[in-house]
């Protein structure tokens, strides 16, 4: 089948997030043909060039991200008037808040979702009227061939300042300043960009066969627009929820109530629209499924899909004996204040009251420059909290607390690092998916790590869990293992055996060949495919279209050759799609 592969800020570039993961997807499922469309996150990235790419790739098509398209198209009365209903049936939606029944709850401080006795604001409503107002944007891009210069137009500022005044809006909408209203202004033209991409024809992802968006941020706006314009599915992956992301980014130190209002109801809005559109969602673990639920994604439509893992770098250490010193705990990560590496120091302090000899290795990089000035602050208190010490009165002293990168003589590898510890410590506050964790269990090394996140749920019973910031909790669970070798022994190896069972790469492989199976077999798109000499080429649409059994949709949309959705003769049906020829790459638009 052709899938088209939605991605953002990542695969096919070198220096790209999740773009190990896309990749490894590409080339275990070769048996499928794929279009990658990206949505590039920097010109630096670009930069870097794009990884090597297997023949089954057919194309690749970019579009920047962080930075707008000059434009200087003038657009006519109707399509003026077009885009102000639109863009102000929008507005109406954002001002009565963050969704409340139908989406996630805000966080605190972002009220509800508008007045109680208005029956335009009820949930459902909000919702119709966001996707009827989303999908008429969409369909004048089409027409207009883009709005750029439409979505940052004082026409949509306005729109943004008439919904904010009116009497039903949200009392902190209402409090928007004229700042304020371009800084949402602004972040609404960011993520409706893809709105004015030419993707949506039968030259593009009208043609495939799926959809597969990446993540649930704007890479996952054109996969809503295939299904609307050619009722192409779409399956959508979570390894970190986007809406949990912005209301960790968008904080009350950042932005002001009004903006943070408006943005969590956009932000809420899309998110219960694409998923509930999405023929399944696939969160990475139990944490992410519980915000997708919570959002309005329908239970019956979601599949929980552990990122896999590449077992074999760390297959010579966890199937080696171990040869750790038994007497040291190692961190690995990336250190930045959400490690919180404080409370790791504080706790070890108690562990060497019990333990003298103990040790404790931290490995890995800072990220930026908070990063950085985190990492000069534990450098200081580990100073301060474990003097240099010394056997003799002649001798150089040392300190119990190393900070180490990876690639050094004492850990060159990844592996390695894991394997210098006897027990491997994660004390975290804020975790998604703990992949360090996983890297550990692949080593077969026990953990002591904090409950946040998907950590129990990756633990299962072959590590301690504590609770977060209880530096005495963490420091009685260390000591307990370093004072038992055997427990260490049997911990570890259940650890990596759960590891192999569920977070490897062909486990990851094979549910997602599962699922493009499933999704294709109950929504299929009914399409002509004609070869090259025009004629209706036989065996075009993948025969899993055809499997009989009882659909999971009752009330999904058949495809018909008049369109998706449309009663026939009232919109022309899309062309005859012709057949692929040789693997092609286009460049950026």
């Amino acid at each position: 089948m052709r899938i088209g592969l939605l991605t953002e800020g990542g695969y096919p570039y070198v220096g790209g997030d999740a773009g190990h993961w896309c990749d490894r997807l590409v080339r275990g499922l070769g048996q499928h043909e794929f279009d990658v469309y990206a949505l590039s996150g920097s010109r630096r990235q670009k930069d870097e060039g794009r990884l090597e790419l297997p023949p089954h790739v057919s194309r690749v098509r970019t579009a920047p991200l962080r930075t707008a398209e000059k434009d200087g198209k003038a657009y006519g009365r109707r399509a003026r008037r077009r885009f102000a209903e639109s863009y102000g049936q929008l507005a109406e939606v954002l001002s009565a808040g963050p969704a409340g029944a139908q989406g996630a709850d805000p966080p605190a401080g972002l009220g509800g979702a508008g007045r109680e006795d208005d029956p335009a604001a009820a949930p459902g409503h909000l919702a119709d009227r966001f996707g009827s107002a989303l999908y008429g944007l969409a369909e004048l891009a089409r027409d207009e061939g883009g709005l750029p210069g439409a979505l940052r137009s004082d026409t949509a500022v306005r729109a943004l300042e008439r919904a904010c005044r009116t009497p039903g809006a949200h009392s902190l909408a209402r409090e928007a300043r004229v700042a304020d209203l371009l800084t949402v202004a602004a972040h609404l033209e960011r993520a409706l960009r893809p709105l004015s991409l030419d993707w949506y024809g039968d030259d593009g992802l009208g043609a495939a066969d799926l959809c597969h968006a990446t993540t649930a941020g704007p890479a996952a706006l054109p996969g809503l627009l295939a299904g609307h314009f050619s009722g192409v599915p779409l399956l959508v992956t979570e390894y970190g929820v986007h809406l949990r992301s912005h209301y960790l980014a968008v904080g009350p130190d950042t932005v002001t109530p009004a903006v943070r209002t408006l943005l969590a109801a956009f932000q809420g809005r899309f998110a219960a629209e694409l998923y509930g559109r999405a023929a399944i969602v696939t969160p990475g673990n139990a944490h992410a499924r519980r915000w997708q639920e919570r959002c309005g994604a329908d239970r019956s439509r979601i599949r929980t899909v552990h990122p896999g893992m590449e077992a074999s770098r760390f297959t010579e250490v966890g199937e080696a004996p171990d040869r750790a010193d038994p007497g040291t705990l190692v961190w690995v990560g990336r250190v930045e204040p959400a490690k919180d590496l404080v409370s790791l120091l504080h706790a070890f302090a108690e562990v060497r009251r019990e333990e003298p000899r103990a040790r404790l290795r931290v490995l890995g990089a800072p990220v930026g420059s908070e990063g950085a000035a985190y990492l000069g602050q534990c450098r200081a208190l580990a100073a301060q909290l474990f003097p240099d010490e010394a056997e003799g009165v002649h001798a150089v002293g040392d300190n119990p607390v190393s900070f180490e990168e990876i690639g050094g003589p004492d850990a060159p590898t990844l592996a390695d690092a894991y394997a210098s510890g006897a027990v491997v410590v994660l004390s975290s506050v804020v975790e998604g998916f703990p992949a360090g964790l996983v890297e550990a269990m692949l080593c077969g090394r026990p953990t002591v790590s904090t409950d946040v996140g998907a950590v129990v749920e990756v633990i299962g019973g072959t590590g301690l869990v504590v609770p977060p910031r209880n530096p005495r909790a963490l420091a009685e669970a260390c000591v307990a293992l370093l004072r038992d070798p055997e427990r260490r022994e049997r911990l570890g190896a259940a650890a990596r055996a759960r590891a192999l069972e569920l977070f490897t790469v062909e486990q990851n492989i094979a549910a997602f060949r599962t699922l493009y199976l499933e999704i294709v077999s109950h929504c299929p798109v009914r399409r002509v495919v004609l070869d090259q000499a025009g004629k209706p080429l036989p065996f075009a649409v993948p025969a899993e279209a055809h499997v009989p059994g009882r659909w999971t949709r009752p009330t999904a949309r058949v495809v018909h050759r008049d369109g998706p959705g449309r009663a026939p003769g009232t919109t022309p049906g899309p062309a005859p799609v012709p057949a692929t020829g040789p693997a092609a790459t286009e460049g950026a638009l």
